[in-house]
C-alpha cells in the first residue's frame, strides 16, 4: 500500500499550487482521505479531509477559503488545490487515509492509517 503525493514547490506570495496523491496496493473508496503538514520546527497538524463520498470536507481554520480538498474516487487520488498562499504556508505536505465505516471526516491524525511520503511546498514573500 503506497500514498505518492506530488504538486510541491517553490512559490511567491499570493501564487496557487495543486497537490496531488495517489493511492496504490488496494482500493481507498472507503477511506477518508486527508491533507496533513509539518513545518520546521513544528508538529504535523491537519490541513483538509474529504469523506469516502467525496460530498463532505473539513479545513484547518487558517486554510479554510484558501484552500479545496477533492477526490477522484474512481482514479484513488486526492488533491488539495491551495490558493493564495502565505509564507506560512510554507511546510513538508503529507497525505493520508483513514478507515472509515460512515460519511464522517477525520481529522485527527491517530485516525489515519496510511502516509505519504510528502511533499515540500515553500513561499516566499
Amino acid at each position: 500500500v503506497q500514498l505518492q503525493a506530488s504538486g510541491g514547490g517553490s512559490v511567491q506570495a499570493g501564487a496557487s499550487l495543486r497537490l496531488s496523491c495517489t493511492a496504490s496496493g488496494r482500493s481507498f473508496v472507503t477511506y477518508v482521505l486527508g491533507w496533513f503538514r509539518q513545518a520546521p520546527g513544528k508538529e504535523r497538524e491537519f490541513v483538509a479531509a474529504v469523506n469516502r463520498g467525496g460530498d463532505a470536507s473539513e479545513y484547518e481554520d487558517s486554510v479554510r477559503g484558501r484552500f479545496t480538498i477533492s477526490r477522484d474516487r474512481g482514479k484513488n487520488v486526492v488533491y488539495l488545490q491551495m490558493n493564495s498562499l502565505k509564507p506560512e504556508d510554507t511546510a513538508v505536505y503529507y497525505c493520508a487515509a483513514a478507515p472509515v465505516l460512515d460519511d464522517e471526516v477525520y481529522t485527527k491524525k491517530f485516525l489515519f492509517d496510511y502516509w505519504g511520503q510528502g511533499t515540500l511546498v515553500t513561499v516566499s514573500s
